[in-house]
């Protein structure tokens, strides 16, 4: 049995699983093994500190691997904000032939990325902002639920209600995204509409990471209930790991007052990439979903992806299958 999708014919892929962009997390090692399982691996792009790096990353990753891998791009709001053209111009000059995209007004970059080919996928956090990236001709979107990691948007919407909201009026494919980690969750993603499913959380918890393996004991470690929602009162609201860095940031913000000066040194980004690199962790701030309680290994991405795909066929085939029964006649 083969699951297949409209994501992967539309990407050329064996497996409906796809690694979404991690800021520090999305390199080469971890890319190439996911589209060497059957996935689709997708780089980070502003991981890499300048446009060119971003192009030596993407030969880096071809060289490791024959089968089709993405790019994140992701634009959010900054005071010094990096060279988006530049780095999507990088992009587009690589042969890159898929990008995942993130954050606001994308229109640009998408019309960009589409009069030359290249297939876009747009992360939402809202059934509107999905609609609105099917009108501006994405060819397909990944829409995450409340239990996400990073940015689960404003409406507090979760996957068992979101996905389907969306599923019910888009016409373009969709990647269910938040809180999957195993075939149960693939074959309730497919179930609510989708078509397959982005893990992030997850394949942080492979042996290809390129984290600390303290960090990844530490996602195993953590149960469901071990994420915090920081930065509310800001509207930029974001799940991490608990750790004595986010315990003291929900305590801080606790108070009406607070602005982002009383956190801004204990949440910079650069403080987070250490605490990856080195296993410090409680260096920065980890980025993590409430999948995290349903992590109880490290294994190679080969191994995760077959085990998701096999359990989600064997759920369907057995499980479900046998719960569909004839009346019994008078």
């Amino acid at each position: 049995m083969t699951l297949r999708t409209r994501i992967t014919d539309m990407l050329g892929i064996e497996h409906p699983v796809v690694q979404g962009g991690m800021m520090w997390v999305g390199r080469a090692e971890l890319a190439s093994a996911v589209s060497n399982a059957g996935g689709l691996g997708i780089l980070t792009g502003l991981t890499q500190p300048t446009p060119d790096a971003l192009r030596a990353e993407i030969d880096r990753c071809r060289a490791m691997t024959d089968k089709p891998f993405g790019v994140n791009l992701t634009f959010l709001p900054s005071v010094s904000p990096p060279p988006y053209a530049e780095y999507r111009r990088a992009i587009i000059e690589s042969g890159v032939r898929i990008v995942e995209t993130a954050g606001n007004n994308p229109q640009e970059h998408v019309e960009d990325f589409k009069s030359h080919g290249i297939v876009v996928i747009h992360k939402c956090t809202a059934v509107r902002h999905a609609l609105s990236a099917e009108r501006i001709g994405v060819d397909a979107v990944s829409i995450d639920g409340f239990e996400c990691a990073g940015h689960p948007g404003e409406d507090d919407i979760p996957g068992l209600i979101l996905i389907p909201a969306a599923a019910d009026k888009l016409r373009i494919p969709m990647l269910a995204s938040g809180g999957f980690g195993d075939g149960r969750g693939l074959v309730a993603a497919l179930a609510l509409g989708a078509d397959g499913i982005n893990m992030g959380t997850r394949f942080i918890a492979t042996r290809e990471a390129p984290v600390h393996d303290n960090v990844k004991r530490f996602i195993v470690a953590n149960d469901e209930r071990a994420t915090r929602l920081i930065f509310r009162a800001f509207r930029n609201t974001t799940r991490v790991s608990a750790n004595s860095v986010s315990n003291q940031v929900t305590e801080i913000l606790r108070d009406p007052n607070a602005v982002f000066e009383d956190v801004r040194e204990l949440v910079l980004g650069a403080k987070g990439r250490i605490a990856l690199e080195t296993g410090d962790l409680d260096h920065g701030l980890i980025t993590a979903g409430q999948v995290q309680g349903l992590i109880h290994d490290v294994p190679s991405c080969q191994e995760l992806v077959e085990r998701i795909v096999r359990d989600a066929e064997t759920i369907i085939r057995q499980r479900l299958s046998a719960a569909i029964r004839e009346p019994v006649a008078a």
